[in-house]
């Protein structure tokens, strides 16, 4: 199409001239277009790009939420740091009281942090808040982890606590036959005269005097390994095994109230005393065996004598005299 032409009549020569534009008008006209342009570009800009002072209801609603999520995402990081504290001293505990306690190994820092913290998270990344976001997970199962070996570690405790229960059970704690009882302790644990041989010999055990008939007690949780008179000069004899290490043998008796296999408490009649096997009175002579080795019973007359009767009894005992068997 071609370009229109203007024209303008001329009085003085009463003919028609073209209009001639003036190039500084035609450079004003370019300058106008280009700042028109770039006024335009602007405000696509502005409108495009989401910037503040323009943003539409639904973008200051989006960031509104944003703005909620880093808080809450910053109290939670809080709120993990502090029961991450809270862990820190339970394992304390747990390390330096409970497993003291139980005479238990802590556990070593390595298997508390082993493999902790080693999962990717590629899919959080790439957004505005991703560093807030995979450092706050990142706590959370660091966390996660020190708490599942802690759970762990507190069922083992407790394991080490039912068995000190059973242990504490099943120690010989208590005489076999009542102060009450006893007309004296005739003999103990060591180097004794042999009231038949008159030789000096090994005692490993104490002989207590008392009537034919008298009650006899279990000393500890256990199960009867024998009732019979199987050994030589014990004559009706009984053996409790404790577990842990722990047998007692009751010997002399004159009867039984228990059977080979049956299930003892601390404090149950097992028997009654006598004088049968080599015997030269009536009496019960006790032994107590740890790991198969014979020890001095009177280390565990601890549960049923005052501090006063245990002296009486321990000068009794090293008093280097006849045993009764």
């Amino acid at each position: 199409m071609a370009k229109k032409v203007k024209y303008y009549f001329d009085p003085e020569s009463l003919a028609y001239r073209k209009i001639k534009t003036k190039k500084s008008k035609k450079f004003a006209y370019v300058a106008l277009f280009i700042l028109a342009s770039a006024l335009f570009g602007f405000l696509c800009f502005v409108l495009f790009m989401n910037v503040p002072f323009l943003e539409t209801p639904r973008d200051k609603i989006q960031g509104r939420e944003i703005e909620t999520m880093k808080l809450n995402y910053s109290i939670l990081s809080k709120e993990i740091d502090q029961l991450s504290e809270a862990m820190a001293a339970l394992e304390d505990r747990d390390d330096n009281l409970y497993r003291a306690y139980f005479n238990s190994s802590p556990i070593p820092i390595e298997k508390r942090n082993e493999g902790i913290a080693k999962k990717r998270y590629k899919e959080l990344e790439g957004f505005n808040n991703s560093d807030l976001v995979i450092n706050t997970m990142k706590k959370v199962d660091v966390l996660k982890k020190r708490l599942a070996i802690q759970s762990k570690s507190l069922d083992d405790v407790l394991k080490l606590a039912k068995a000190k229960d059973k242990l504490l059970s099943a120690i010989p704690a208590i005489q076999p036959v009542k102060n009450e009882d006893l007309k004296r302790m005739a003999s103990g644990f060591g180097y004794r005269s042999d009231p038949f041989t008159k030789a000096r010999k090994m005692h490993q055990g104490m002989d207590f005097t008392a009537t034919t008939g008298t009650p006899i007690y279990a000393t500890g949780d256990g199960v009867v390994k024998n009732a019979d008179n199987s050994l030589s000069g014990y004559g009706n004899h009984i053996e409790i095994t404790h577990g842990f290490g722990y047998l007692t043998l009751y010997a002399h008796l004159s009867r039984y109230n228990v059977r080979p296999g049956q299930k003892v408490k601390r404090g149950d009649v097992i028997g009654f005393v006598g004088s049968t096997g080599r015997s030269q009175a009536a009496h019960l002579h006790y032994e107590v065996h740890k790991d198969g080795q014979p020890v001095n019973p009177i280390n565990f007359y601890y549960g049923n004598i005052s501090a006063e009767e245990y002296v009486v009894i321990s000068k009794l005992a090293n008093q280097e005299n006849q045993s009764l068997d």
